[in-house]
């Protein structure tokens, strides 16, 4: 008796995928990921793709933002369910329709199957607005300092952080990470001749670890107004101190610039008043 065959596996069709570019005020919401009884900018969107492509979904961003961080241009990767009807062009408008005000799908347009927006991002870029000035109008979007600041102090201080360092020091809860290095590609600090009154930390690097940003730039702000020296930052990121974790600045003022991916050319920088200061 010949036995007979157990049947294939074979796995579930894959749906298209599709890439979203997207911006959103992170005031109200308790970050990025999604989360049980939290409002947070992924469970918005999956809420609303859901109604627009069925119960399949799944949107994964690049970044994944904390609570109260905004974004100018986070990437995510759509993954349709089977069958699932792609137009693009339609999909950006009814999603959007189905968005709370401050969450913004930018643009959407197909990619490839394997294309994943955190998996695949080489290079992701976030920005600090610092004012120091009272503002009236900016106040959601800025951190407001009161000290004189030396941004050319800075400036040199931030260039410091640009290679291959270990950032456990520099880190909330190194333990949960794989890794606490990090390469940095570019550090700087400006005054933009457009804003009175607005200082900018631009970084970009291959990864961030969790409140890296919001530490580096408190480390520059004790810089600028004279309460650090230089030398210090060099000694910061050699050894695991408590003293940065005091410094931490709040997240009001931080964005998620640009996701930066293989083969594609670096984004220009948004307008350094954008959003309105």
């Amino acid at each position: 008796m010949i036995p007979s065959r157990a049947p294939s596996k074979t796995s579930a069709p894959a749906g298209a995928v599709l890439r979203a570019k997207i911006e959103y005020d992170g005031s109200r919401y308790r970050g990025w990921q999604a989360q049980v009884n939290a409002r947070t900018v992924q469970g918005v969107l999956l809420a609303a793709a859901r109604e627009l492509w069925g119960p399949g979904v799944r949107v994964h961003g690049a970044g994944r933002t904390d609570a109260g961080v905004h974004a100018l241009g986070q990437v995510a990767s759509v993954h349709l369910p089977p069958r699932a009807r792609v137009d693009a062009a339609a999909a950006l408008r009814r999603w959007n329709e189905l968005l709370p005000f401050d969450v913004n799908v930018l643009a959407l347009a197909p990619a490839a199957a394997t294309f994943h927006a955190r998996h695949d991002a080489v290079r992701r870029v976030y920005r600090y607005r610092i004012a120091t000035r009272r503002t009236a109008f900016g106040k959601p979007f800025v951190y407001w300092v009161k000290d004189d600041l030396d941004v050319t102090a800075m400036d040199r201080a931030a260039r410091l952080l640009a290679g291959r360092h270990d950032f456990a020091g520099f880190c909330e809860n190194p333990e949960g990470h794989d890794s606490t290095i990090v390469v940095v590609e570019e550090a700087r600090v400006a005054a933009p001749a457009e804003a009175d009154g607005l200082v900018l930390v631009r970084i970009a690097a291959s990864h961030f670890l969790w409140k890296m940003v919001r530490r580096v730039v408190g480390v520059l702000l004790e810089v600028g107004a004279g309460r650090m020296a230089e030398a210090q930052v060099a000694r910061l990121l050699a050894e695991r101190t408590s003293e940065v974790a005091r410094l931490t600045v709040p997240p009001s003022g931080l964005f998620l610039e640009s996701v930066g991916y293989p083969g594609e050319p670096v984004e220009e920088p948004p307008h350094p008043l954008r959003p309105a200061f």
